[in-house]
Formats: structure tokens, sequence, C-alpha cells
């Protein structure tokens, strides 16, 4: 897949560009939900076809450098799938979608709109990766305290979110990206109509060199990316890229984290390979499912 731009990443350090925070005491954010929908039942890709698609991926990764894992919800289906998911990974900007999520409920909260500040901070947060938006909309949200309330309250229960000033090193595994995904899509979420509907129009229009990932498998596509040359590994990269894609009749969630690759062009297409596997497995036509025991 052809990547547009790569440069280096530091998502560690606050840098200096976005605007100056805001004053007052960070909040801890409750969760408010808004409307209820019916909740289609859970289903399993059939044994069969599971270590089918287990095998192909594993065959892949045994090429590649690093490690990376994978998960995916098909909506339409009602399928999940997860691969590789007993150790958690640094988020980088990934950990953005999670800020976002826990500032548009902190507002639901309030009963207040967003206002044109914080739409600016959002907007360059989401769209240009900026992370002077994102430290100054974690601290709005009350930080690392702040952030874990929220996801626990969701039942996102294993990620960890980062420092104040680290958020990037937030750690999670790809299905709690997945349901994170799921609270700013699904209608019956806490997530107003609105708010949904603005997650939706930041993560479709990305800078196009921040593109890649998800969107591998083509389809209509609404992503954050999240790159990182991690000192914790000694320098390599930390790629990560998670989104929703609709693809032939399909509506999916998919969430793909990786480390310790020797470049960003490697990660990317790792990343952006595996989306374009389990996408293409979890929609082919022939596909069976049967209702999870």
């Amino acid at each position: 897949m052809r990547v547009w731009g790569i440069w280096p990443f530091a998502l560690l350090i606050v840098a200096p560009g976005c605007a100056a925070p805001s004053s007052g005491t960070p909040r801890p954010v409750t969760v408010v939900p808004h409307e209820q929908a019916p909740v289609l039942a859970e289903r399993v890709l059939p044994s069969d076809e599971r270590r089918a698609l287990d095998r192909t991926l594993e065959r892949y990764l045994r090429q590649r450098p690093g490690r990376a894992s994978v998960a995916v919800y098909n909506k339409t289906t009602g399928v999940r799938y997860a691969f590789r998911e007993r150790t958690p990974y640094m988020l980088a900007s990934v950990a953005k979608v999670d800020i976002l999520l826990a500032f548009l409920l902190d507002k639901q909260r309030q009963g207040r709109q967003v206002t044109a500040y914080e739409h600016r901070l959002a907007d360059r947060m989401i769209r240009n990766s900026d992370n002077d938006c994102a430290h100054e909309l974690y601290m709005t949200i009350g930080g690392q305290d702040g952030l874990d309330q929220v996801l626990r309250r969701l039942g996102i229960q294993h990620t960890r979110p980062g420092p104040d000033l680290s958020w990037g090193s937030t750690r999670s595994r790809p299905s709690d990206q997945v349901k994170v995904l799921e609270q700013l899509t699904d209608p019956g979420g806490p997530l107003s109509a609105r708010h949904r509907r603005y997650a939706l129009k930041l993560m479709s229009s990305v800078a196009p060199e921040q593109a890649w990932g998800v969107s591998a498998a083509s389809g209509e596509v609404a992503l954050k990316n999240g790159w990182l040359p991690a000192q914790v590994h000694g320098g390599l990269w930390t790629i990560n890229s998670v989104g929703r894609l609709r693809v032939r009749g399909h509506d999916l969630l998919i969430a793909v984290l990786s480390e310790r690759s020797p470049d960003m062009e490697t990660g990317v297409a790792t990343v952006g390979h595996l989306a374009e596997v389990v996408a293409g497995a979890l929609t082919r036509a022939e596909t069976t499912v049967q209702a999870a025991s």
C-alpha cells in the first residue's frame, strides 16, 4: 500500500503549537446513557473458519518483524474475531480516539455545547494528530484518572491510560479499542446522534498522509492511526490503526495494534495487510456464523 508521508512523531512529550491550556481543575467524567437500540446477538465464526483465519495470520506474521494483534466486529452480522490479544500494546495516537470519546461524554454530562475553541482542539487532534491539542483535551477530562473512570464505566477493562504528560503511552488490547469504536458509533451507546456524527466526520477526514492502515481494506472508512519510534523498544516502531469500515454491505469495526517494526513503512504494511485479511474473511458471502454459547 502507498504510504503518503513518513516522519518521526513523538507522542510522549507535549510540544507547543496548538493553543494555550485552559484554566481550571480537570473534571472526572461520568457516563450518561443517551438512547436504547436493539442489541444484535453476538455470533462467532465456526471453529474451522476461525482456525483457518488464525493460520493465515500466523503464516504472514512469521515473515514480519515485531508482533501484531487484531480484533474486528462485524456490526452487520454480529460476528467478533480477535487474534493474539494477551499482551497489551502502547496506543500512541490511537489514544486520541479514547480521549475524544471521554470528552464528548463530558460535554453531554454537563449539558453543554462544544465551543468553537474546543472544536478546533478536537479537529486538530483527530484530523492532524496534533499532540498539544490532545494534551489539552486530556487534561480537560481529568487526565489519566478521568479517562480510566470513563473506560471502566463503559466496560472497557483492559486499557490503562498513560500519565497526564504521557497519554500516548496508554496501553490496550485491540478488542478494547473495538469497544471504544462501538461507543462512538452505536445508536444504543452513550453518545447522542449529533456527537456520533461529529466523531465520524473527524475520523472520515484525517490528513491524507495519515489515511493508511484500516483503509487498506478499501470501502468507506473513518479511522485514526498511531505511530511512534518507542524508546522502550530501542527506537523500534509502534504502528497502530483503528476505524470503521463499510465494505460490500458490511459495517466493520477494526483495530490493529503492532510494535517493534524496524521502520514506519514496515509497520504500516503489516497493519494494513492484517486489516485487509480480516475484513475479507468476515465479509465473504459464503461465510457462515453461529450463535455464541
